[in-house]
């Protein structure tokens, strides 16, 4: 049985697995999901979820929880994202941002179209683009985090980048 000092419900203890895992997590969920916007409000809300099952959690348990917890929520946005979606396709009605400049409407809209992209990806070429571009990390890094090889990586970032570049033309080219 744990000492109350090293229950989760402990201030100390609760801030320590949030400095261990928080940063973690928030890339797990953005690699997964793609949106770094959502995956660190996912991270806050998983983080509440456990703070509010703190006598439920043991500490040995905690990392698990969190990981549960934040991939959930994140899948039950993306169901209710395809509600929203699949709504907004039958009522589409014309946007009134025509008051913003052309070049900021752009650069949102390709923003959008390289989110959507980099969702879309295949998970293997997803998780090590996002290892390379975000986190900076060499091929070869990613090839231990991953137990693959560097000739693996190389090709899956490869085909995430002619991935990307195709899914975005072809956003494109829907959307005009």
């Amino acid at each position: 049985m744990e000492k109350p000092s090293e229950s989760v419900c402990n201030d100390k203890v609760y801030r320590g697995l949030f400095d261990k895992h928080a940063l973690h997590l928030r890339n797990y969920l953005y690699y997964q999901f793609g949106d770094m916007t959502k995956s660190e409000d996912y991270v806050q809300d998983s983080f509440a979820k456990l703070w509010q099952n703190c006598k439920k959690v043991s500490i040995e348990s905690a990392k698990s929880f969190l990981f549960t917890v934040g991939k959930r929520l994140f899948l039950n946005d993306v169901e209710h994202q395809k509600v929203v979606l699949k709504f907004q396709k039958q009522n589409t009605m014309p946007s009134a941002s025509s008051e913003d400049p052309d070049y900021v409407y752009r650069e949102g809209e390709f923003k959008d179209l390289l989110e959507e992209a980099i969702a879309n990806l295949p998970e293997g070429q997803r998780i090590a683009f996002l290892m390379n571009r975000i986190d900076k990390l060499s091929y070869k890094e990613i090839a231990e985090r991953l137990e693959l090889s560097e000739k693996a990586i190389e090709k899956r970032i490869s085909g995430a980048l002619r991935n990307l570049k195709e899914q975005v033309e072809e956003l494109q080219r829907i959307k005009i």
